[in-house]
């Protein structure tokens, strides 16, 4: 089994993804996202990330693309998420933000199932 990493984009920028669904929230490094309004998280939440404790005071919401297609979700902004597998990551895409587009990953194949981005239907209730 391998970890999920893809380049997507967020804001119109290039960045590298980490896919994971042990995450909660989604995390993007705080240079992709200036300029786009923050939002206070009341209370505050804390997180472990990358080995750190983090308090999470504010998000933000952004738009990004993975393969073309385009997605919104709320993010946390941080000074930098780490490296995974050789790679400096840019973002750590997060459970909510996958269950809300339903992205499913293959971690067999390193393969994402984008068809709820593709479709764009969704049963709300």
């Amino acid at each position: 089994m391998a970890r999920i990493i893809k380049s997507i984009e967020i804001e119109d920028q290039p960045a590298v993804a980490l896919f994971d669904t042990g995450a909660v929230y989604t995390y993007v490094c705080a240079a992709l996202v200036q300029g786009v309004p923050k939002r206070t998280m009341v209370p505050p939440a804390r997180v472990g990330l990358g080995g750190k404790e983090i308090e999470i005071r504010e998000y933000c919401i952004l738009e990004g693309k993975i393969e073309g297609l385009p997605f919104l979700t709320d993010a946390v902004s941080v000074e930098e998420i780490g490296h995974a597998d050789g790679h400096e990551l840019d973002a750590l895409i997060g459970a909510r933000t996958m269950e809300q587009w339903e992205i499913r990953l293959d971690p067999r194949t390193g393969a994402l199932d984008l068809e709820g981005l593709r479709r764009r239907e969704f049963t709300e209730f």
